[in-house]
């Protein structure tokens, strides 16, 4: 007799060298658990366009930056979307899954964002929009776990290329802190007291203006189901910057919490993916 129970196909990418996460562990984890609920398969990224198909809906997890593979995940989207495959999260996030863009588009609004320039602008233009800094962070519009990042002087923004970049101040903070959500319902948040070892982080006690924060850009994304990450920056005045929305494959970090934490997150992913199938 067949299955009565629907099948995902979970798209991850345990060999990637992902600098202070295991991405592999956490995907184990989070299977293990799943796997009581669904039928489940594990595939790469490169595979998951030929597999689709076959499954009642496509979880993307620790897939790895898709600048690594571009154009095989935009021939994956394409047809996902055209065939209408229920995909986790939704292709239709405004954050990091559709480039860093929304950096701009934010900070342009007024948002609170580190503020952002148009390098296409070039750096004058650059320079211009943006409070005077003693350093600069030009990041790839498509750019992922820091690739391609630089951080130069003013005068050194002459002389690298700026063509498809963003370029913002460099901040001085006191720490960031990431605030994590499934279907816009926040789970827990954690921080690194040292802003020079991203991945160290330690549980943080949201307050009420954090979650205000976060949840802004939460309901500015409107992603109707699926999980994402804010990424903070908390200025030496006590302020927080948005850094980055992720909302295509974040990290989560599960280790760091504590087992009720996990447990809780892991009912979270699983009542999400099950109302994405009832969505049709």
């Amino acid at each position: 007799m067949p299955s009565a129970r629907p099948s995902l196909l979970y798209v991850s990418d345990p060999a990637y060298p992902a600098n202070g996460r295991s991405y592999g562990d956490e995907d184990i984890r989070l299977t293990a658990r799943l796997r009581e609920y669904f039928d489940l398969a594990l595939c790469h990224p490169l595979d998951a366009r030929a597999l689709m198909g076959r499954f009642d809906a496509v979880v993307i997890r620790n897939s790895g930056p898709v600048l690594h593979y571009q154009q095989e995940y935009e021939a994956f989207r394409q047809a996902a979307l055209a065939a209408g495959v229920r995909v986790h999260n939704p292709l239709t996030g405004r954050g990091d899954m559709a480039g860093k863009q929304y950096l701009l588009d934010l900070s342009t609004a007024g948002h609170p964002v580190i503020p952002t320039a148009d390098g296409d602008l070039g750096p004058a233009a650059a320079l211009a929009a943006l409070p005077a800094a003693d350093r600069y962070v030009v990041k790839p519009r498509l750019g992922a776990d820091s690739l391609g990042l630089r951080v130069v002087d003013a005068a050194g923004l002459a002389a690298v290329p700026l063509e498809g970049c963003l370029v913002q101040p460099y901040i001085a903070l006191r720490h960031e802190v990431s605030f994590y959500y499934v279907d816009r319902e926040f789970q827990y948040a954690l921080y690194a007291p040292d802003p020079a070892r991203r991945w160290e982080l330690e549980p943080w006690a949201a307050t009420a203006e954090d979650l205000a924060f976060a949840g802004r850009f939460i309901d500015w994304n409107t992603l109707p189901f699926g999980i994402q990450r804010v990424d903070a920056c908390r200025t030496e005045d006590g302020g927080l910057l948005l850094v980055e929305l992720e909302d295509l494959n974040p990290y989560l970090s599960l280790d760091l919490v504590d087992a009720d934490t996990r447990e809780a997150f892991a009912q979270a992913f699983r009542r999400s993916v099950e109302a994405l199938l009832r969505a049709g």
